[in-house]
Parts: C-alpha cells; structure tokens; sequence
C-alpha cells in the first residue's frame, strides 16, 4: 500500500487528506442522521397528541427533546404569545429556516471534496505523463525504462484515486441529501399537522372570549 501510495506522486497527499476529512464527516452525519430517525416519529406523535388534548403541556415535552430539530422548530412557532394562524404559520417558517444549515451541515465541504478529488486525480495523471515524455530519449528508450513506467504508474495510481476519493463521498453525499429531503417532509408534515391543531385552539379560545363579552 506504502508503495502504490508513493507512486501516485505529490498528489496523493491531498487526496489523503482529502479522504480522512470525508471519512471524518461521514461518521459524524451517520451518526447525526441515525440518531434522529430513530426516535423523532415517536417524540412528535406524542408531542402532537398532548397537543391536542393538554396544551399546556407540549411545552414541557418539547423542551425535554431540544435535541430533535422538529421540537425546536415548534417550541419557537409556539413560543408565539396569542398568535394568529397567520403569524403561527410565519413563526414556524421562520424557526424552519433557522434549522437548515444544521441539516445540511458540510454539504458544502462535500461537494467541494467531490469536485475537487477528480481534479487532482487528472492533474497526477498530467505529471506522470509529464514525466514519462520527459524521460524518453530517441534512439535509447530502453535505457529510460524505469522512468517511463514510473511516470505512467504516476498517472494511473493518481487517477485511480482521485475518481476513488471522489465516487466513495459521492455515494454517501446522495444518501445524506436523502435523508435532508425525507426530514424536511416530516417537517412539513408535523408543521402543517401543528398549525391545524394550533388553528383548531385558537378559533376555540375566539369563540369562548366572545361568549364571555357577550354574556351579562
């Protein structure tokens, strides 16, 4: 390995580099993604549920789960004191927008490693030809040998694993993106769910404010 390593010439260093940070940044959003489908569908319904029946108490059971995302985004919706459905909605909007960057944290760094990974790959590929061109000389080819083959194992090793580097974070990039655009369904869906029962509270509590006025 040590030698196919040092064939691949000067460009394998920032491949290597390159390869440790995406490993790096795929066990931290495995873990992230892991540990927030495991338990996120179970909280919410039971939060959405004590909503309905128990106003009053959702605010204790969101704060208990201030690490899901979702609980965040409706204890800031709901933190909203007499709000309107309108003003709810936008409240929840806005704690919505606010929760994105911590979703798609290092999709930046990834594409960059994706794009980038190829880019080294081909410019080892330009030395190592470089290289080999530069070591041959007409008439005694046999006495470069050595040069030429190594420029050409330069070329392919630096190649290789650029397009390596490159594919292996790819993969787990598209699963991640997966996983952002099923959670921002999920958001969607318990964020609508919340403005119907919130609506459903509010239109409730008008209607026993009027009774109050109205009545002697």
């Amino acid at each position: 390995m040590a030698e196919i390593f040092a064939s691949g010439g000067i460009v394998m260093w920032p491949l290597l580099g390159f390869s440790i940070i995406a490993i790096a940044l795929i066990v931290e959003r495995s873990i992230f993604w892991l540990r927030l489908n495991r338990r996120q569908r179970r909280v919410m319904q039971d939060i959405l549920g004590t909503y309905q029946h128990s106003p009053g108490e959702v605010y204790v059971k969101l704060r208990q789960n201030l690490n899901l995302p979702m609980a965040r985004i409706l204890l800031e919706a709901l933190s909203i004191e007499n709000a309107t459905p309108k003003q709810f909605h936008l409240g929840l909007m806005s704690a919505m927008q606010a929760e994105l960057p911590q979703l798609r944290r290092f999709s930046t760094l990834f594409s960059t490693i994706i794009s980038v990974s190829p880019l080294l790959g081909l410019l080892g590929t330009i030395l190592g030809l470089i290289r080999s061109f530069g070591a041959l000389r007409l008439g005694d080819i046999s006495a470069n040998t050595d040069a030429v083959t190594g420029g050409i194992s330069e070329a392919l090793v630096s190649t290789a694993a650029g397009l390596m580097v490159a594919i292996g974070t790819l993969l787990f990039a598209n699963l991640f993106r997966g996983l952002y655009r099923r959670q921002m369904a999920l958001i969607q869906e318990y964020g609508g769910q919340l403005e119907i029962l919130h609506e459903s509270h509010y239109e409730h509590l008008k209607q026993s404010q009027e009774a109050a006025y109205v009545s002697p």
